[in-house]
């Protein structure tokens, strides 16, 4: 079968397509025959090399969610998931493939109605921008900001908040398009990357969501109300100045607080429920999934180049010719 693998780490020229085996699933796995992967931006780092630290080695399959129909079952996997279509979660790779095997408990059936392409771009970030509203204590009538607005956790932070009773829904983005493309999914202010705008913005905010992090995320410390809270969900600049928390202990008589936040942490069972019922949602067309588009399996590359360059509103989805 066709992959998409790292040949060397660096920029998006070091993936290449290979032919791997066809792998079996294991007991408790399930085999499907990809027809949709996101692109994440937690790929890009990987291929870049950063995370080598953690185990990461040449070779690696990115990829972390695929949609598909199941072909075969592992012991222990109830016959009738094979013919099925589904959303699956592969781990931290394993998803830029023609056949991707999964374990049983990270495997969602579609609703009729949602495409694959749609499931891959609202799985795993739907359930992040959930969960992170929930770990930031997230409340009606309370002001939000979602920095780094634009990408699929982004996008779906934003309708989530909204949806949730949120008094305003700021947003950072790069460019005043961008801004109104988010406006329609319910953002109320439109904010520039240093959290500056010219038009009148909240003086502070109850909750931020800060999918960026990166050496300017203290600053935004200072844009909290007393006893507000920062959950960062991702680190797509990379990981702030190691005394960041001083700012917190600078402002100590705020009550500030600040956590980090991964899926990980959730229990499957409780992932599946929120991922079934946004998919339903989504279906119904009370959520929307953003596309920004679709490339064929082997121009992994491009979409790379496109996630570096910034230019991508949504997610970006890799297809095989399973979906043709």
């Amino acid at each position: 079968m066709k992959a998409i693998a790292i040949q060397a780490f660096g920029g998006p020229e070091g993936l290449a397509v290979v032919d791997l085996p066809v792998p079996a699933p294991a007991a408790g796995q399930v085999l499907i025959a990809t027809e949709a992967a996101g692109v994440g931006g937690v790929d890009t780092v990987i291929r870049s090399g950063a995370l080598a630290a953690y185990g990461f080695t040449e070779g690696f399959v990115p990829g972390s969610e695929v949609a598909g129909t199941v072909t075969a079952a592992g012991d222990g996997v109830d016959a009738s998931w094979v013919g099925r279509r589904v959303w699956a979660f592969t781990g931290t790779g394993g998803g830029y493939v023609e056949q991707a095997v999964a374990p049983i408990e990270q495997v969602l059936p579609l609703p009729a109605g949602l495409s694959p392409a749609a499931a891959v771009t609202l799985g795993s970030a739907g359930a992040v921008a959930h969960f992170g509203l929930r770990h930031a204590h997230f409340a009606p009538g309370e002001t939000v900001l979602v920095r780094g607005a634009a990408g699929s956790i982004g996008i779906m932070a934003v309708q989530l908040a909204a949806r949730g009773g949120a008094a305003a829904v700021a947003v950072t983005a790069s460019s005043p398009e961008r801004g109104e493309r988010l406006r329609r999914l319910g953002a109320t202010h439109v904010l520039d990357r240093s959290g500056e705008s010219g038009e009148e913005a909240p003086a502070g905010y109850d909750v931020i969501i800060d999918i960026v992090a990166g050496a300017d995320m203290p600053a935004f410390l200072d844009r909290l109300h007393p006893n507000g809270r920062m959950v960062a969900v991702g680190a797509v600049a990379g990981r702030p100045p190691a005394d960041f928390g001083a700012k917190i202990m600078a402002a100590f008589q705020k009550s500030l607080s600040f956590a980090a936040f991964s899926a990980a942490t959730v229990p499957p069972a409780d992932l599946a429920a929120v991922r079934g019922r946004q998919f339903a949602a989504a279906a119904r067309g009370e959520l929307e999934a953003v596309v920004h588009e679709l490339l064929p399996l082997d121009q992994a590359v491009l979409a790379h180049r496109k996630m570096d360059a910034g230019e991508v509103f949504g997610r970006i989805v890799l297809e095989t010719a399973s979906a043709a």
